[in-house]
């Protein structure tokens, strides 16, 4: 009997150590994509810039652009008017300042979609902004795997905004 509860420990012990590999694997899943979906929304707000400034397209275009990007995505959430004039307002916000927008860019990425939106919002300078990225990055971000699957598609600003806004503390 010794030996059969021996191998159900064993077992037990590598089923654990399997499961936190794949929680793992997840995090860094997760945390490549917010990086590449965050340099997408840094060209899309370039573009859209650059396009309203060089255009006579007016205001309206970026809900023709929202409508145009959900028709053929239409399982992606993160292409709203109101979320292009969020990725526009980012854009904007970093790009003044291209040195400080350069020392930033690592953490930028890091730091999920609508936590960005949020310290943009909030704060007024890049220097603000910047210090309230150490309150957006936890020191275990492997919890965060463990409290919700990630769903990889962009991001939409849904019913956690409430609690992702109390978590930066603002």
């Amino acid at each position: 009997m010794g030996r059969k509860s021996a191998q159900t420990t064993d077992y037990a012990n590598w089923l654990a150590a399997l499961k936190q590999q794949f929680r793992q694997t997840q995090l860094k899943a997760a945390v490549q994509i917010n990086s590449e979906l965050l340099n997408y929304y840094w060209h899309l707000g370039d573009e859209i810039v650059e396009k309203q400034q060089n255009s006579s397209w007016g205001d309206k275009f970026l809900a023709q652009l929202s409508q145009d990007l959900m028709a053929g995505f239409p399982d992606i959430k993160g292409f709203s008017r109101r979320n292009l004039e969020q990725i526009r307002r980012w854009y904007r916000f970093w790009q003044q300042d291209s040195a400080i927008t350069k020392q930033a860019a690592t953490q930028l990425v890091q730091i999920p979609w609508w936590y960005n939106v949020v310290i943009v919002s909030k704060c007024q300078s890049q220097a603000e902004a910047i210090s309230n990225f150490e309150q957006t990055l936890p020191d275990t971000q492997s919890d965060l795997v463990q409290q919700a699957p990630y769903v990889f598609q962009a991001p939409s600003c849904g019913r956690d905004r409430g609690r992702v806004c109390q978590e930066v503390g603002r």
